[in-house]
Formats: C-alpha cells, sequence, structure tokens
C-alpha cells in the first residue's frame, strides 16, 4: 500500500494498483484480495523489540483492516463493487467473513477483500491468502511483490541472483525459496493451488497474468507449458 520503502498509504501507489484491478473486474473476473498491513505496523518485528507476540500480531490484524478500507474506497471510486469482510468482528466498519456470503459477492461481481488475516496470532497473511483461497475456491493465488518473480537468493544484494520461471511446491519449501511461509505453501500444495509471484510495480502486470501470459514465477505441480 506504501511504496519506495515509505510507512503509511501512498495514494498514487493505492490508486494506480486500483486502475488496475477495476479494468480486470469489468472483464468479469471475480477478485478476491488479501491485504497486509506492513507498511502500517508489522506485529512480528514489534514481538521482536519485546511487545508480547499475540498482542503485535493483533495489532498487525488490525492495520490489514485500515487497509482493506482504503482499498475499497479507492476501487468504489471506479464504479467498482466492493464489500470488505473480516477475520475479527467489527460490524461498523465490514462484514464478518462467512465462506458462503464471499462466494456469493464474488459471484454477484463485487471484489471482495479479506481483512485481519486468519483471526488468529502466529499465523501470516500468506497462510491466511492460501486459506481464504481454498475457502473460495479459487483458481490460482497472485502474489503481488516488488520483484518479478522468485529468485535463489535476494536480486536487491546480489547481481548474479537467478530467476525461476516455474517451481514446484516442494522445491520451494526444501529450499527455503522466499515465495510464501511452509505452512501457506502446504496449503496450496494439498489442494493444488497454483501460485503466481509477480511485479506489482510494473503497470499491467496484473491484466497481462489474467490474459494468460507467464508472467513472474508460477508455482505448482507442473512447470509453464
Amino acid at each position: 500500500m506504501g511504496d519506495s520503502g515509505k510507512l503509511g498509504i501512498d495514494p498514487p501507489t493505492v490508486d494506480r494498483i486500483c486502475q488496475e484491478i477495476s479494468r480486470v473486474a469489468l472483464s468479469g473476473v471475480q477478485i478476491g484480495i488479501i491485504v497486509g498491513g506492513g507498511n502500517i505496523f508489522r506485529g512480528l518485528s514489534a514481538s521482536a523489540r519485546g511487545m508480547d507476540r499475540v498482542t503485535a500480531d493483533y495489532m498487525g490484524m488490525l492495520a490489514t483492516v485500515i487497509n482493506a478500507l482504503a482499498l475499497q474506497d479507492y476501487l468504489e471510486r471506479y464504479n467498482i463493487e466492493t464489500r470488505v469482510m473480516t477475520a475479527i468482528k467489527m460490524e461498523e466498519l465490514a462484514e464478518p467473513f462467512i465462506r458462503r456470503r464471499a462466494i456469493s459477492h464474488l459471484q454477484n461481481g463485487r471484489i471482495t477483500i479479506f481483512g485481519a488475516g486468519t483471526g488468529n496470532p502466529y499465523f501470516t497473511t500468506d497462510t491466511a491468502a492460501a486459506l481464504r483461497a481454498i475457502e473460495i475456491e479459487a483458481d490460482a493465488i497472485l502474489k503481488a511483490t516488488k520483484v518479478d518473480g522468485v529468485y535463489d537468493k535476494d536480486p536487491m544484494k546480489y547481481p548474479d541472483a537467478i530467476k525461476y520461471d516455474s517451481l514446484t511446491y516442494m522445491q520451494v519449501v526444501k529450499q527455503q525459496l522466499k515465495v510464501m511461509d511452509t505452512t501457506a505453501v502446504t496449503l496450496c500444495m494439498e489442494n493444488r493451488l497454483p501460485i503466481v509471484v509477480y511485479n506489482l510495480k510494473i503497470p499491467g502486470n496484473l491484466e497481462r497474468i489474467v490474459a494468460g501470459e507467464a508472467i513472474g514465477t508460477k508455482v505448482g505441480g507442473e512447470p509453464y507449458d
């Protein structure tokens, strides 16, 4: 939700992302969004600095709800109907997550934004994304990042880092590649849910992936054809 490492919500960045999401939604694609809260508060980092882990994780969940509401506001500026659903009840702001209701929203063309993670401490946004995607029977998880795929090491630090076009779930787990955390990858593997890691900062990438182009890195049982 931010850009260039800044904390908070960066309006131009959010607006650009929402423009692209809205174009994909208007093409008829059903979209569910899981948003993190690291631009506002990182529970794990706070825990490392001495804060109680459970309290820190709940604060992180609340940060994701702030981002979800911001995303909803920007999407609706493009006349896209949205719903925010949260794992922690806060009816004045959003609907509680109910699987059948979420599926109904998607079938009726509403972008559904899932906030507050899984509602439980010690679980990451990655795990929440995998869980919600499985529950709504999504075709794939598209993980938007600041790099153009998965590398064998950090491409920001190592110019000789090698990019993978495709990976199996077990390769990700065994090589401890930073795609998603192990719990999330295992959930995807058990339910044969593909993961596509791509660069959110490149305009048009989301639309190209939806159109079937091999953008970024695909994690699944089979490589790209």
